[in-house]
């Protein structure tokens, strides 16, 4: 059995579409989001846009995202992995909203670093049992 570290990060977003897909088939506008830390898939989900509310009553949209423009926000959102780069930690979310009949779709690639981590790995302590490296001073 694969486990997640053994699929590619675009094999796990094509999987994140799959499971979101019916979700996706009630929804006309909103931001899916996927947050990755080394290259895999935690968390995902779809952040729903506000609920229209009329005269003291919420409206369900009566209509989602088709299957034909599910497929087309799935290529999209595969296609934009291309502009990742560098770095494997942080969050993409897609933006999307159907507009005349065509889904429309905005990517937002955002990266995450830890600076006490970066420290650790670029500048590792030399030794700590003596701060004043070559004197005689004893801490």
């Amino acid at each position: 059995m694969l486990t997640t570290d053994q699929l590619s990060l675009a094999r796990q977003v094509d999987i994140v579409f799959k499971e979101l897909s019916v979700e996706l088939g009630g929804m006309t506008l909103g931001t899916v989001f996927i947050q990755i830390r080394n290259n895999i898939i935690g968390k995902f989900g779809i952040r729903h846009d506000p609920i229209a509310g009329r005269n003291g009553h919420l409206e369900e949209e009566d209509h989602g995202l088709s299957s034909e423009q599910i497929h087309s926000f799935r290529v999209m959102a595969l296609e934009a992995l291309k502009y990742k780069r560098y770095w494997t930690h942080g969050e993409i979310s897609y933006e999307f909203a159907v507009k005349q009949g065509t889904v429309m779709i905005d990517a937002i690639l955002e990266s995450n670093y830890n600076m006490a981590n970066l420290m650790i790995q670029r500048y590792p302590r030399v030794s700590t049992a003596n701060t004043y490296k070559g004197s005689d001073l004893s801490s």
